[in-house]
């Protein structure tokens, strides 16, 4: 789905998962600090939306998602996954309710599939389903920032910003009154600059919470059971996760960031050692330089110089070892 607000001057579209908005607009560092200021906004527009109403939507999304939604209160922002019997992550949604409606965004062309499990797991619970994804679009307001909601059917408020669903047809006259638009590099740089996953990004087929930091969000260790929840008793309770997520310092002289998927190794083992992880996201950072979010395995030390294909990188800490 094409946003209109790729009409605005410098707008540069982007690839691959996000495809559909813009990249940046043409200084990918001056929409950094502007988003980091707290001003502009992110045009998040491709992002799927789903909707949830009727009586019984909070306690019937509470027997699925890892997350305590039974007594959301409204206008209260969280986090949730849906797991794989074997408590792999399969979706993510970024949740808040209205009083009257569960709103969530979720990963660009996983709705579909995200709503197909919802509808096979109605029975007889008083909820409807809707893909509102043609409807209202989602945008991003920075942890800070002024700008006028009013305009949205409902806002999610986080530590690090608002996430607004505006009526899509209103997009383009709402964008006008809150400044200057920041691309969706801009916000990927933050984002791995705060650690936080993505799916399908930091996710493959066999990531399960624990590896990305997820419990501290997404998951809560007290409530009753769902799908996958063994899995994440079991190793929250008796064990550590096989990976560990870390964020990478990249050397600043290469010119190409390591893409998505580019293994890791150990520096000391040079190009010919055996890979202990792979680069999940990349950016450049306005103040911290070229940064990457890679999973590796966990016993990898914590203070190990890395080697991103062939970009030397030093590791912070996001999942202890």
């Amino acid at each position: 789905m094409r946003s209109p607000l790729l009409s605005l001057p410098g707008a540069v579209p982007a690839e691959g998962a996000d495809e559909g908005v813009a990249a940046h607009y043409g200084d990918i560092f001056r929409e950094q600090r502007r988003l980091a200021a707290g001003q502009g906004f992110v045009d998040l527009s491709h992002r799927g939306v789903v909707t949830v109403t009727g009586d019984d939507r909070l306690s019937w999304l509470h027997l699925l998602l890892t997350q305590h939604v039974s007594e959301l209160p409204p206008q209260q922002a969280t986090e949730a996954l849906i797991l794989s019997p074997h408590g792999h992550v399969e979706h993510a949604l970024y949740l808040v309710d209205d009083g009257v409606t569960t709103w969530a965004h979720v990963e660009p062309g996983t709705q579909q599939a995200l709503i197909a499990y919802l509808e096979s797991m109605k029975f007889f619970y008083r909820v409807e389903i809707t893909d509102a994804t043609a409807d209202y679009a989602v945008v991003h307001l920075p942890a800070g920032s002024i700008a006028d909601a009013s305009g949205a059917a409902a806002v999610r408020e986080t530590p690090y910003g608002r996430d607004l669903f505006v009526p899509r047809a209103e997009l383009e006259k709402l964008a006008a009154g809150w400044g200057e638009p920041a691309g969706s590099w801009a916000y990927e740089a933050l984002r791995i600059e705060g650690h936080r996953p993505r799916l399908g990004f930091e996710t493959d087929h066999r990531t399960i919470p624990h590896e990305v930091d997820w419990l501290s969000t997404a998951v809560h260790l007290q409530k009753g059971c769902y799908r996958g929840q063994e899995t994440v008793a079991r190793v929250h309770n008796l064990g550590r996760p096989p990976r560990r997520l870390v964020l990478l310092h990249l050397d600043g002289t290469e010119e190409v960031l390591p893409p998505h998927g580019t293994e890791v190794r150990l520096a000391a083992e040079g190009q010919e050692g055996r890979p202990v992880g792979f680069v999940t996201s990349s950016a450049r950072h306005f103040e911290l330089g070229p940064v990457a979010l890679a999973l590796v395995k966990r016993n990898v030390p914590v203070d190990a110089v890395l080697l991103a294909g062939r970009v030397p990188a030093g590791q912070e800490v996001v999942v202890p070892q």
